[in-house]
């Protein structure tokens, strides 16, 4: 099986969906990996099926599941009652607990201040994601710290509106962009 990595290299556009309206356009796409932001404990399966039958990866943002509680137990059910390829979480316990399932986990990380910066090798040492998602993903100057700092795949995420905004990213280091952003998935 192919590699996130390997899929977002050959398309670093990631389609973000927090709505119905929003998956039927994502699975029209070329993005080969969409994030779920929005469901709950009775539609998530369908809707990682959805994905899936489209051939892409399915990655879902487990605080934004509503019905779940926000523990681990919540990696357990999404492993057993759906076919996930892994996890978006601002939280390290979930990113570690999602690692042992064997999900791919992107840490979804808030910078907006120097002391979030700086806590952030930190955060990641603890969590040792797969993919670190900066937001907002609109600064190339701290895109580039991040990486510098960090040496994980990092994905740009929010705020990302124009064409301008995701060739910034992707200059300063961003393996991918993640958005919610119709227009940015036809980039």
């Amino acid at each position: 099986m192919t590699s996130i990595i390997d899929l977002l290299e050959d398309n670093p556009i990631i389609a973000a969906v927090k709505n119905e309206e929003g998956l039927e356009v994502a699975l029209r796409s070329d993005s080969h990996v969409v994030f779920i932001l929005y469901g709950n404990i009775i539609t998530i399966k369908q809707i990682v099926d959805r994905v899936k039958e489209k051939g892409k990866l399915a990655l879902v943002h487990v605080e934004l599941l509503d019905g779940v509680s926000h523990k681990k137990v919540v990696l357990d059910f999404l492993k057993q009652q759906t076919a996930i390829d892994g996890i978006i979480s601002t939280k390290t316990s979930m990113i570690r607990a999602a690692k042992n399932h064997g999900l791919i986990t992107v840490h979804r990380v808030f910078l907006v201040d120097s002391m979030a910066f700086n806590t952030l090798p930190k955060v990641v040492e603890q969590s040792k994601p797969d993919l670190i998602e900066v937001m907002p993903g609109c600064m190339p100057k701290v895109i580039q710290w991040v990486q510098e700092k960090t040496k994980i795949p990092l994905i740009a995420g929010g705020l990302v509106c124009e064409k301008e905004d995701v060739m910034n990213a992707l200059n300063a280091g961003a393996l991918a962009i993640g958005t919610t952003n119709w227009e940015v998935w036809k980039m």
